[in-house]
């Protein structure tokens, strides 16, 4: 059996989803929160210790400002209503990214990490105004400027995710199967699963499912 501390998804399909009930995408987006608090539940039950959920990319700030504007006040309230009970759960909130928000959400963003910084029961990192290649980059640069050996342990140093564990698992939801500048780096030797639902339609059994025929995958890295 294979041993699983870390879950990523990129969270595909919500805007399909509302268009696809005759509804709108913004309807899809909150669909999709549903769902968010589903997989959260499931990964606390299997003892998941790292859920990393995109949630906005670098490419996303290219989405019509009604619709950026709905996502992001739709986060706001979900900090406002919902990181006291996330607290209570010992569930900690990081955030991997650019926080180049309004002052609301950044000091709403920097609150609920520190008051869940010390939690330990699952941490979700929130990928927002994330991407890969920018992350890369930066790493590069840092390592460039103070002249450090270039090599995994002084890169990994810069990295967004440098205190987080590469994931085991990573899930496109959505019926695409592409990365979208998603954790290239960290994903070299994890196992990925393409599902063709779309992300509100996602639950608990397809996440159980997931887990399952992983922990069935001979991982080799590299070796017979």
């Amino acid at each position: 059996m294979n041993p699983l501390n870390h879950v990523a998804i990129i969270m595909d399909g919500n805007g399909r989803w509302g268009l696809k009930h005759k509804k709108s995408r913004n309807a899809g987006h909150k669909a999709g929160l549903n769902t968010v608090e589903k997989i959260i539940k499931e990964s606390i039950k299997k003892k998941i210790k790292y859920l990393t959920l995109y949630a906005f990319s670098t490419e996303n700030w290219k989405r019509p400002e009604k619709e950026k504007k709905y996502l992001f006040n739709s986060l706001e309230n979900f900090l406002i209503t919902r990181i006291e009970d996330l607290h209570k759960q010992n569930i900690k909130l990081n955030i991997v990214g650019i926080k180049n928000f309004s002052k609301k959400l950044n000091s709403l963003l920097n609150f609920s990490e520190k008051k869940t910084f010390k939690n330990t029961k699952l941490q979700i990192n929130l990928a927002l105004n994330y991407g890969s290649k920018s992350e890369l980059l930066y790493a590069f640069k840092k390592l460039n400027k103070k002249k450090e050996k270039i090599n995994e342990k002084n890169f990994i140093k810069y990295l967004q995710t440098k205190n987080i564990p590469d994931p085991e698992i990573l899930i496109r939801t959505g019926n695409t199967k592409r990365l979208s500048n998603f954790l290239l780096w960290q994903i070299a030797y994890t196992e990925i699963f393409f599902e063709k639902k779309l992300w509100p339609d996602f639950n608990e059994n397809d996440y159980k499912r997931i887990i399952k025929d992983f922990m069935d995958i001979k991982r080799n890295f590299g070796n017979i």
